[in-house]
């Protein structure tokens, strides 16, 4: 699925890397754990998390991760934006809930992790 595709689904806004919008993804994971995030081995999937601060970013850096959506319309700090725009993370926002928005996802074809 485009990231696009995940944008428009999510009514989401894409707040920074834009450039990723053409790009596929077929996995997804939703946690606010990011201790649950580091020990997946499949770095190719899109992170759904309302944990919306520097150790998100943090935590898809360490696991090359490169795309993170935030749920419940939490806001993104000037400081999570520089940390996402110089790891080439890009970030996404939605006002839906973590449930609601992997049920969304989910229902439109994007794959658990396990």
């Amino acid at each position: 699925m485009k990231i696009s595709e995940i944008v428009k689904l999510v009514e989401g806004m894409a707040v920074c890397g834009e450039r990723h919008l053409d790009e596929e993804i077929e996995f997804a994971f939703a946690s606010d754990l990011m201790s649950d995030v580091l020990t997946l081995r499949n770095p190719d999937f899109l992170l759904i998390t309302g944990l919306a601060n520097t150790q998100a970013i943090r935590t898809a850096e360490m696991s090359d991760l490169k795309y993170i959506l935030f749920a419940r319309g939490k806001e993104i700090t000037p400081e999570m934006l520089d940390l996402a725009n110089d790891n080439d993370i890009m970030l996404i926002s939605t006002r839906f809930s973590v449930f609601k928005t992997a049920g969304i996802l989910y229902a439109a074809g994007l794959k658990p992790v396990y």
